[in-house]
């Protein structure tokens, strides 16, 4: 498929960038604190009992699992951020449709139009 040109308008591209960049600096801040607390954790010893050692052990997993979401929204954004550039974004990766404005400003990073990401 051929890239498409941006159907949005100038200033919800520029709300949306704003908003993207808003998004990133969050992210960013979060993945720093986290990396901050991300350690290797001797759990026999920071830990009391079994079951201290279970919860621990779902903490940690949990963590993990936050860290790979948050990666994935890195992906996201910084692809988002890069069509905005290219003059592709708004644009339904799938069908080449719009993708309505207020979508875009509730999941800024997405790459379909409703239908094609429901399937419908």
């Amino acid at each position: 498929m051929t890239a498409v040109k941006s159907p949005l308008p100038p200033e919800q591209m520029g709300q949306v960038r704003e908003e993207l960049l808003r998004t990133l600096t969050r992210l960013e801040r979060s993945m720093k604190i986290a990396g901050l607390t991300d350690r290797a954790r001797d759990l026999e010893q920071d830990t009391v009992g079994r079951l201290s050692r279970i919860d621990a052990i779902q903490n940690e997993s949990l963590n993990k699992k936050l860290e790979e979401r948050e990666k994935t929204q890195l992906a996201q954004i910084l692809d988002a951020l890069r069509r905005i550039e290219e003059g592709t974004y708004g644009a339904c990766s799938a069908c080449g449709r719009p993708i309505p404005f207020e979508r875009l400003m509730i999941y800024p990073e997405t790459r379909a139009c409703t239908q094609c990401a429901t399937g419908n």
